[in-house]
C-alpha cells in the first residue's frame, strides 16, 4: 500500500496530454492503467478491512467504486490493444 503521507500524484499529470506520437500515448496509457490497477487493489483491501470492522455501507460503496475502476481499466486495455494494433499495421 502507498505511504499516504509521501504519496504525490505528480507522475505525468502536469503534461499528461503533451505527447507527440502514438507510441508515447501507449506508454502513458500503459502507465496509467497499471497505476489504476494498483489503486483498485488498495481500495479492495480497504473494503475488506472496513467490512471486517462492521462498516458495511462504506465497504459496499468502495466495492462498487472498485468495480467501476475495473470497468474503466477494461476499456483502457481495449484502447491500448487498438492503438498497438494500429501501430503494428503501419
Amino acid at each position: 500500500m502507498h505511504d499516504l503521507s509521501s504519496h504525490t500524484h505528480e507522475h505525468f499529470h502536469e503534461n499528461i496530454t503533451a505527447f507527440d506520437s502514438p507510441q508515447q500515448a501507449i506508454a502513458i496509457i500503459t502507465y496509467m492503467l497499471e497505476h489504476n490497477k494498483s489503486h483498485a487493489e488498495e481500495l479492495h483491501e480497504i473494503c475488506h478491512k472496513l467490512e471486517a470492522s462492521g462498516q458495511n455501507e462504506a465497504a459496499f460503496l468502495i466495492d462498487d467504486a472498485v468495480s467501476s475502476f475495473r470497468d474503466g481499466n477494461a476499456l483502457l486495455e481495449l484502447a491500448l490493444k487498438n492503438l498497438k494494433k494500429t501501430e503494428e499495421e503501419k
